[in-house]
């Protein structure tokens, strides 16, 4: 791995450690419990038809879908990873990106609905990387940042007309929850929430995720 690019172990523990701490809140967000002795759900697939896909893999089984906060520091840390295993899994592998908006991050669920609504447009990676890119310019703020956001769509060259009517859209924002309780059912309890297929990859080291995705890649051959 490009030292420019390695995340550091400790690093990656400590922020997930601080994120740890909203796992209250997202549970406070998951459907009531089930009725003992009743019938388990089955659980949500983890890339769903409407999932957001950076990179589609033609012919190959093997998916990397990262569940994410836009205002997550430990999202913002994997990202470089992430842009590195992508570029080194070129057309082998599927990288796909779903919401999973932190309740105690103030801009988390806005910035998901503006990238949402840039998707709608087109634009989605392009909005996925802005937000990364500039989060320490709006993160960790208490109050809205929804006209920064809107800043990024225009400079973006978008139709602002149509970016204002999905932004104010309620499906836009269903759109966000639908990823989000499919987070939830997975059993996700923090960002980022890693899955290769349908296995949930811990988030210890970049290499023990490198490892389980060559194994991934290695098996579907």
């Amino acid at each position: 791995m490009k030292n420019s690019t390695k995340i550091q172990l400790a690093v990656i523990g400590g922020l997930v450690v601080a994120a740890v701490g909203i796992v209250f809140a997202v549970t406070a967000n998951q459907a009531p419990a089930a009725v003992p002795g009743a019938a388990a759900s089955t659980p949500p697939p983890v890339v769903a038809e409407n999932s957001h896909r950076l990179d589609v893999a033609e012919g190959s089984t093997v998916t990397f879908t990262e569940f994410l906060d836009f205002e997550c520091e430990v999202c913002a840390a994997v990202y470089p990873f992430v842009e590195e295993l992508r570029a080194d899994y070129a057309g082998e592998v599927t990288f796909v990106t779903r919401y999973f908006p932190m309740p105690g991050h103030t801009n988390s669920r806005t910035a998901a609905i503006a990238v949402e609504a840039a998707a709608q447009q087109g634009e989605f990676e392009a909005m996925y990387d802005r937000m990364f890119e500039t989060q320490a310019e709006w993160g960790e703020q208490q109050v809205s940042k929804a006209d920064v956001f809107r800043g990024y769509a225009d400079d973006l060259g978008l139709d602002m007309a149509a970016y204002d009517e999905a932004v104010a859209d309620p499906a836009t924002e269903a759109r966000v929850q639908f990823d989000f309780d499919a987070a939830v059912a997975l059993g996700a309890q923090g960002t980022p929430t890693i899955f290769i297929n349908e296995e949930l990859v811990p988030l210890t080291s970049p290499d023990d995720i490198r490892a389980a995705l060559e194994r991934a890649v290695a098996t579907s051959k």
